[in-house]
């Protein structure tokens, strides 16, 4: 019996693994893609996805902690182990951005099904080390900002945000929206527009 249980538990979790990654790319493809949609292209009848998913903003939710993972997982390999504020700023961005652009439009998905409110907070350790970093580049002298470190942090937040908006309404290239979202970031740090274009162009060359 015990088996049996474990392999009915197996055989729910690879459903519902597969659940995911095909409602993940049916919502890239389709940004209005149903659950039915998402039950025929998973080969899986409609009651298995509302058996794991009660609803089509519950399933978008589930989506969007895994991005939020990636996006958690990335800002932190890409500033591990660099001293340098600017550089540790340029790293992180590429890396979120590597990761955002796969999901972008689930964000723009997200806002609609999950609350402002709840993406902040979700948000909030990837943004409490972004300050981190923006605090040593103030106290160094490498950034310079009005604004305090966790609010200069919360911009750039938003302003990654909105550039993933300008890339879904086809305002700004996608192969070049990371180089761009890394020196924006720099530039809105304080860094002159020429420095911050030579750093991200050096480390990205």
């Amino acid at each position: 019996m015990a088996a049996m249980t474990t392999g009915n538990v197996s055989r729910a979790d690879a459903n519902r693994r597969r659940i995911l990654d095909v409602a993940l790319a049916e919502l890239l493809r389709d940004p209005d893609a149903s659950m039915d949609q998402i039950a025929r292209a998973a080969g899986v009848v409609r009651r298995t996805v509302y058996g794991h998913f009660p609803s089509r903003e519950a399933l978008i939710g589930t989506l969007f902690e895994g991005a939020a993972e990636a996006v958690e997982t990335a800002h932190a390999e890409g500033r591990e182990g660099i001293e340098d504020p600017a550089e540790s700023l340029v790293r992180s961005t590429l890396a979120v951005w590597e990761v955002a652009d796969r999901y972008r439009l689930l964000v723009a998905l997200a806002q609609r099904s999950v609350t402002v409110q709840g993406i902040r907070e979700r948000l909030t350790p990837v943004r409490e080390a972004c300050a981190k970093v923006l605090q040593r580049g103030l106290d160094q002298g490498v950034f310079e900002s009005p604004l305090p470190a966790p609010a200069l942090a919360y911009v750039h937040e938003q302003m990654l945000f909105a550039l993933m908006e300008a890339v879904n309404d086809g305002l700004l290239a996608a192969e070049e929206a990371g180089r761009s979202a890394a020196v924006t970031m720099l530039t809105t740090a304080g860094v002159p527009a020429s420095r911050a274009t030579e750093l991200v162009t050096k480390l990205t060359d």
